[in-house]
């Protein structure tokens, strides 16, 4: 019997998955003869934020898709973007809709988030996607969250009555991932920065997802043994939100940062422009 620790490969499951978009997306093409578009929209010149776009746009090209680029000066205010977005909404070619997360601090990115059109919420930002999804209805989920549950699937992990902990409490990764988790029957505690005895609360966790934003911020020794560990973090020096290399030995699965939950993140996306495509 082999005992080693899972490998949450996301780079394999990735390139799978734009293995199987990139015939769908040719059948959309035969079928209708238009490409299917994603609109990814970038304000200001964040290096960080340049290098996801263009990720984004590559991931576009590699199944067949094509990347529509939207660049808006670092002084772009609330209602001009809110203006951008509803052009993309009424562009009857494009599928998808990307406002790459975080805006500069004069915009409101709560409101310029829940303009964009419920069907071409790809990236699943909206409020109402977020409400649809953890109803258990219909809708795009976010990227990441969205990521994290095909990772679990793809490797036939058991959530079903374990106790799941979520450190972190963001609109786009920590609440959606925790609303997930309790649809597929986990219990779910949500930690975050005010959260007391944290350590105490991990250490009772089957699973335990990092998403607080902070480098190696949860410690190896708070995590019991084979234990599920996903982290969604990942800071420079290839190194994630949790201490993975101190307990990768002794968990029953873990994503390796990077190459963990980083490419499916961008192949959940493009999953659901193609799935936004097909209902088109």
């Amino acid at each position: 019997m082999d005992n080693r620790p899972i490998l949450l490969d996301g780079k394999t499951l990735s390139k799978e998955i734009e293995n199987d978009l990139r015939v769908r997306v040719e059948k959309i093409i035969n079928r209708t003869a238009r490409i299917p578009v994603l609109a990814t929209i970038l304000v200001g010149n964040d290096p960080s934020s340049e290098i996801y776009v263009k990720m984004k746009g590559n991931a576009c090209e590699r199944v067949g898709m094509t990347s529509l680029k939207v660049n808006l000066p670092e002084e772009t205010t609330t209602e001009k973007l809110l203006i951008e977005i509803e052009k993309l909404n009424n562009n009857d070619s494009i599928c998808g809709i990307l406002l790459q997360h975080p805006v500069p601090k004069q915009i409101d990115e709560r409101v310029c988030f829940d303009k964009i059109a419920i069907d071409k919420d790809v990236d699943g930002v909206t409020c109402l996607g977020f409400g649809r999804m953890s109803m258990g209805e219909i809708a795009y989920g976010s990227a990441t969250p969205s990521g994290i549950m095909e990772l679990i699937k793809h490797y036939k992990l058991s959530i079903d009555g374990k106790h799941a902990v979520v450190v972190g409490r963001s609109p786009i990764l920590g609440k959606p991932i925790a609303m997930m988790l309790l649809n597929e029957n986990a219990t779910v505690t949500i930690c975050h920065s005010k959260t007391k005895n944290l350590p105490d609360l991990i250490k009772q966790a089957d699973i335990v997802v990092g998403a607080v934003g902070k480098p190696e911020f949860i410690k190896a020794d708070w995590i019991k043994d084979n234990s599920i560990v996903i982290d969604a973090g990942y800071h420079k020096g290839g190194i994630g939100d949790i201490e993975i290399n101190k307990l990768k030995d002794r968990v029953l699965a873990y994503t390796p940062v990077p190459g963990g939950v980083g490419p499916m993140t961008i192949a959940m996306l493009i999953k659901q422009t193609v799935e936004s495509a097909e209902m088109k």
